[in-house]
């Protein structure tokens, strides 16, 4: 090979690699100026909204859309018949016209509907429509069709816009019950009626969006222009969905999302707080309707004794608690009915107080127990909640520390599934748990946990709602005052009993309330109308840039 062909070839090498160079450096500015350009168009760019989140749904059908991330989307394509004012638990009309008219007995609800709305596919909404819509979710066998199943006899369209449900007994809280998410209309041309028949991948309903689009770890919404309402004040939503809290920590830090919502540990909602007080970006804070107790077994020792128990509400310290645990992310609990119904009573804190350690003492000393002979309680907690691991910790230590070894807490978690499927059977002395509504009212934090159809103050309770929260919970009075506030339809004559349920829990301690969540949500600078309803949804269709 002679020189001048070695040089020529040697030169071609170099030029090719020039040209790749140079290639790879026009194709990462071009990949680095998208990404800029993503990342800016989601602030300002086409009028969509981006949303953060932790939450994956299971499923997108309402039949059988149970938890908090199906919920959620379900709540923003559909309409109820009632629905919420954010940061109220009073319900509205929505798809109805006007508030239920209930027959003298308590049994038969007359809705009114409106005309002219139509669903996604173009079906025109009506009574029938909504009856084969509640139909479909009680025959369905979904996992929230117990919600109606136990409750509705019968539903009839009586005329097109007109619609007559009937109930096996009388529940004051029905109107309620029919501003759940998942009762909302579908499109009978959509979906059909028949057990496990399941469309978890689409949605057909009449709200602001239809689903665009909807993948393992995205979801897209498009607003419906023949919306009946009042139109999104945005272009349409994307979801993105983060495989944990730190991702979508820093996410919303880089600006890669407009708003960050559920689910963030403490010390990230933290961060993020003290970082919106110097102008970052906006924290918007609502009070919950979430609460967390303990859930105390009366058929373990030494929990059978109602001293025992009584002691342990006496002793809990929930400002402390606060401190330590949430950096003042929830607020302390006196009652098993959270503080954002008319009917809570702070029963607990004028019965215990908080840290009343001389009164627990007390009421151990009385029942037997002493430093040779101490009441010893185990106390279990979900294993994927740091928040409940710190407070069991935290209620441990403050025992060992403050009662003289007369009062012992041992600690343990266990695997949710596991948790909820033994709960039942008794195994667990203590619970720490928290309860999201299925509908706001007060009667969801009562009957759940209190109501009983079958047991004995001996043996405890064999069948029914405290049995099922693993406290096994029986009294003759507290099922008739349960039974007497579901059927009465005078407000105040059932905030009466609701009063005296309230005492009740507090003298017999079935269960320790501890605290009530806040909710918190994150925007970036430029968003406007970012709020929460009252059953913890994010109302995307307020949301603008």
């Amino acid at each position: 090979m002679s020189w001048f062909s070695a040089s020529i070839k040697r030169w071609g090498l170099i030029t090719k690699f020039l040209s790749l160079f140079c290639l790879c450096l026009f194709l990462v500015i071009s990949c680095s100026t998208h990404q800029q350009t993503t990342t800016s168009n989601n602030l300002a760019g086409n009028g969509r909204i981006t949303i953060g989140t932790t939450l994956r749904p299971r499923t997108l059908d309402p039949a059988d859309a149970y938890e908090i991330q199906s919920l959620g989307l379900v709540y923003n394509m559909s309409d109820r018949l009632y629905t919420y004012e954010p940061g109220s638990t009073e319900i509205k009309p929505q798809l109805a016209t006007a508030l239920p008219k209930v027959s003298q007995d308590g049994l038969t609800y007359t809705i009114p509907l409106h005309r002219g709305v139509v669903f996604h596919d173009g079906t025109p909404f009506n009574a029938a429509a909504m009856t084969f819509s509640l139909e479909r979710f009680i025959k369905n066998g979904g996992k929230p069709s117990f919600l109606l199943a136990d409750i509705v006899d019968s539903v009839k369209a009586t005329n097109e816009y007109e619609l007559k449900i009937k109930l096996k007994k009388p529940f004051a809280a029905f109107p309620s019950l029919l501003a759940f998410s998942g009762v909302c209309p579908v499109s009978p041309k959509a979906y059909e009626i028949g057990a496990s028949k399941f469309k978890p991948n689409i949605f057909v309903g009449t709200g602001p969006y239809k689903l665009a689009a909807f993948g393992p770890d995205f979801v897209r919404f498009d607003v419906f222009d023949k919306y009946w309402g009042k139109k999104p004040a945005n272009k349409g939503i994307n979801l993105q969905i983060l495989s944990n809290a730190a991702n979508l920590f820093n996410t919303f830090r880089t600006g890669a999302v407009d708003v960050a919502y559920l689910s963030m540990e403490p010390d990230q909602i933290r961060s993020l707080e003290k970082s919106a007080k110097s102008g970052s970006w906006q924290a918007i804070t609502a009070q919950s309707s979430v609460v967390s107790y303990l859930a105390l077994n009366l058929n373990q020792k030494p929990l059978d004794k109602p001293e025992v128990r009584q002691a342990i509400a006496a002793l809990v310290d929930r400002p402390l608690m606060m401190e330590r645990v949430f950096y003042g992310q929830a607020e302390p609990l006196y009652s098993m009915v959270p503080n954002t119904f008319s009917v809570f009573q702070p029963v607990f804190k004028g019965k215990y107080g908080d840290g009343n350690v001389d009164k627990a003492k007390q009421l151990l000393t009385s029942a037997g127990f002493s430093k040779t002979n101490p009441a010893q309680v185990q106390i279990w907690y979900p294993a994927t909640s740091p928040t409940r691991s710190l407070s069991a910790q935290t209620l441990k230590a403050y025992a060992a520390q403050k009662m003289d070894g007369i009062l012992q807490f041992e600690t343990s978690p266990v695997d949710s599934s596991t948790l909820f499927k033994e709960m039942p059977n008794g195994l667990y002395p203590a619970i720490l748990l928290d309860w999201y509504p299925d509908f706001l009212d007060a009667d969801n934090y009562i009957q759940p946990f209190l109501d009983c159809q079958k047991g004995s103050v001996s043996q405890g309770c064999q069948d029914g709602g405290s049995k099922t929260q693993g406290s096994f919970y029986y009294s003759d009075r507290m099922n008739q005052l349960i039974a007497q506030q579901r059927k009465e339809q005078n407000p105040e004559a059932r905030n009466k009993i609701f009063a005296e349920i309230q005492a009740q829990v507090a003298t017999d301690v079935p269960y320790v309330p501890l605290w009530q969540n806040k909710d918190f949500v994150f925007a970036q600078k430029g968003i406007s109308g970012v709020k929460l309803d009252p059953t913890q949804n994010l109302i995307y269709k307020t949301i603008k840039k």
